[in-house]
């Protein structure tokens, strides 16, 4: 006789994906896949960020239509490369059967021992940096609304900012599962669509039609790699194509979608940004700051506090997205089984205190090689990688004919991407001894 074994039921009719996520329940399997809006709203977050208050800086040398060619352009260049990214990730996802794959088990997998740790040596840096960068701001402008609303003659020190920051956003993500971390990014996603619809409108009335119309080419080159930054979202690239267990349709639809929505809202605030300046008000001072410049406006307090909580939720969303970038990352290197948050707190450990301590301890180290360290990093993790792995994995394509090209083009698709990210580098490398 056979003996007694419990019933299991799918609430699903029926679960076609062969990495699938399932989950049991009082002897009940729940098929829990993630949702388009949901990854929508996570590349969406991740990439607007930081890299949007920062953006009219370096674009309004050259105007506002050399700049929007710029952006486009760029914009191109990292959706090809997050889908060439994602296209790796599910052809390993295929070939090895597995769930979750990480970024450094992908490249490894694929271009060996010394590819692996040169993307793990960019990635870490990029997200070290770029995070370090998300506390002191968020801690900065959080400090800064906290003193004005409780009316403080002297506002609180940077530091304090940038560990309430950390503990507050760090802690939620920390406690917080999966599927709430998601709802909760999608709702930080529509604040920030919301306030920045605002503040266009309440920016909109200081726009002075003929800047708009003021263009200097040459001065493009010193844009790129903030562009570079402010696009950048191919760290979470492993996370959406898990989470929609490698449904290609839905893949490329997140990443089309979550990454043309910041570019439409960066298209827009460069446009109003550029337009409400005269070039000579700003080639007087080193720093540009828009955000004290429009509050120094004639909108009232009413554009101060939008462009707060903009400001805030925005890298918020983005200080998520590069969390869960860093978790998946060390997860592959150091799995850790899910259970009682005590035993993900070294994991968290890990990913925080470094770049929150560096903040505290000096905001501005890592500000100043941003420029450079983000085009290397970038251009490797976000353009010759992606390319040399789905060139090495379309060659075995003839030897299995599991692999699904996401991005049209063949090689010289491939190639083109290659000479765009090296490029980047040696003009960056120029630039930095003094040869350009």
């Amino acid at each position: 006789m056979t003996p007694t074994q419990p019933v299991f039921q799918l609430h699903s009719e029926e679960v076609t994906r062969l990495c699938s996520h399932v989950e049991l329940n009082e002897n009940k399997f729940s098929h829990q896949p993630g949702s388009v809006f949901g990854n929508i709203a996570l590349i969406a977050g991740t990439t607007v960020g930081a890299g949007i208050l920062a953006l009219p800086a370096v674009t309004l040398p050259s105007g506002v239509f050399p700049s929007t060619v710029l952006l486009i352009a760029v914009w191109l260049y990292t959706v090809i490369s997050g889908l060439l990214l994602a296209e790796v990730c599910v052809n390993a996802m295929r070939l090895q059967g597995r769930l979750s794959i990480g970024l450094l088990s992908m490249v490894e997998g694929t271009l060996g021992f010394v590819g692996a740790r040169i993307a793990g040596a960019a990635y870490l840096f990029l997200n070290y940096a770029l995070l370090v960068a998300y506390m002191t701001e968020g801690g900065n402008i959080l400090v800064s609304g906290v003193s004005q609303l409780w009316g403080l003659e002297k506002i609180p020190p940077a530091w304090l900012g940038t560990m309430t920051f950390t503990v507050i956003f760090g802690g939620i993500m920390y406690l917080g599962r999966e599927k709430f971390i998601e709802k909760l990014n999608s709702t930080f996603v529509v604040i920030v669509i919301t306030s920045f619809v605002g503040l266009l409108f309440l920016g909109g009335g200081q726009v002075k039609t003929v800047q708009l119309f003021t263009h200097n080419w040459t001065a493009l080159g010193s844009a790129v790699s903030v562009m570079l930054v402010a696009l950048f979202f191919h760290n979470v690239v492993p996370v959406v194509v898990t989470q929609l267990e490698g449904d290609i349709p839905k893949i490329r639809q997140s990443i089309l979608i979550g990454s043309l929505i910041p570019l439409i809202m960066f298209l827009i605030w460069n446009a109003v940004i550029l337009g409400s300046f005269n070039p000579e008000m700003v080639q007087s001072t080193d720093n540009f700051d828009p955000l004290q410049i429009l509050r120094s406006g004639g909108n009232g307090s009413g554009l101060g506090v939008l462009l707060s909580i903009f400001s805030e939720f925005a890298i918020a969303t983005s200080f998520i997205g590069f969390v869960y970038g860093l978790l998946d990352f060390f997860q592959d290197i150091f799995p850790v089984t899910e259970g009682k948050p005590s035993s993900r707190l070294p994991l968290y450990s890990l990913i925080l205190l470094p770049p929150m301590s560096l903040g505290a301890i000096n905001p501005s180290l890592f500000f100043s090689a941003l420029d450079f360290a983000g085009t290397f990093s970038i251009s490797v993790l976000g353009g010759i990688i992606p390319a040399l792995m789905s060139w090495k994995q379309r060659q075995e394509q003839q030897l299995n004919s599991l692999n699904k090209p996401l991005v049209p083009g063949g090689k010289l698709t491939l190639i083109i991407i290659i000479v765009i990210a090296s490029i980047l580098m040696i003009k960056q490398i120029l630039a930095m001894t003094g040869h350009l």
